[in-house]
């Protein structure tokens, strides 16, 4: 198994509180352990979709949890009114849940699953929190994915990819809003000091692909991908960035290959009026606004 990396040192609060999505296994279950151990003192919220798996994950680490299926928004509601209550404040938000699905699959709120799990669920949770997150001076962590450089082509004309779908293109796409997200966030809360970053968290070998029988499936889940990268090395690249300080171990605004800057990207990652329109027509699409 390969060795993870220690945790570099927080940025100093009384008691850090840490949210993770999709903490019931691969990455996520992986970033809290590591955490755990190097950061004992911290406060982990864990989110899951399987509450046993969840709780299975939390109990050892003394970790408090939560589920939540993001293919039902009212679910993410839900949590973000139960974070917004337990929580005096959230120092970090790692908006890590996600996966690839056989498609077009029409959810119960009328988006395509693929789009609706890695974007607007993170990005509803997001906005139904920002006031905490503010007044936090949080950071904000994406887990995106080099598939956003290596097959996105994302048309804002339909996000959903509905009249055109390939479950390698919109989960690249829905990674691809991931850093989009990143970047409009940025720009505009920085100043009052949001922290935000996007990363490519390694080629990982996990159940992640297991829904879908596109291309990913193969790469993230044959024996060779188990010779390239393990979860605990992911998780140790998530916890980089969840228990960094901006400006120090990674700057704000960003996109990174691991740990790496920059990352590669697709022109369309840094096209500001794509930026500035995913965010305005994801808000009109839930129904929300931003302060």
């Amino acid at each position: 198994m390969l060795a993870a990396t220690p945790a570099p040192p927080m940025k100093e609060t009384a008691v850090s509180t840490i949210v993770i999505t999709g903490a019931s296994d691969g990455i996520g279950a992986a970033a809290a352990e590591q955490i755990h151990t190097a950061l004992p003192d911290a406060r982990l919220v864990l989110v899951g979709r399987d509450p046993d798996k969840t709780r299975a994950v939390a109990g050892p680490l003394g970790a408090e949890h939560h589920t939540a299926d993001f293919t039902r928004l009212d679910e993410v509601r839900d949590l973000a009114s139960a974070l917004d209550s337990s929580c005096e404040r959230i120092d970090v938000l790692a908006n890590n849940a996600g996966g690839s699905f056989r498609g077009p699959i029409r959810t119960g709120d009328g988006f395509e699953q693929t789009w609706q799990v890695n974007h607007l669920a993170p990005y509803l949770l997001t906005n139904l929190l920002i006031d905490k997150l503010l007044v936090s001076r949080a950071s904000v962590v994406a887990t995106s994915s080099a598939a956003s450089w290596a097959f996105s082509r994302l048309n804002p004309d339909d996000p959903n990819s509905f009249h055109d779908f390939n479950p390698n293109r919109a989960y690249a796409n829905a990674k691809l809003a991931n850093v989009l997200f990143t970047r409009a966030l940025h720009d505009r809360y920085h100043p009052a000091g949001l922290n935000t970053v996007a990363f490519h968290p390694g080629l990982i070998a996990t159940n992640f692909a297991s829904n879908t029988s596109s291309m990913l499936r193969f790469v993230y889940q044959t024996p060779a991908a188990r010779l390239i990268t393990q979860a605990d090395r992911g998780g140790a690249n998530l916890a980089h960035f969840i228990t960094g300080v901006p400006g120090i171990h990674w700057e704000s605004g960003r996109y990174y290959n691991k740990r790496r800057r920059p990352g590669h990207e697709r022109p369309q990652a840094k096209d500001r009026d794509l930026i500035n329109r995913i965010f305005d027509d994801s808000a009109a699409a839930l129904g929300v606004s931003w302060p």
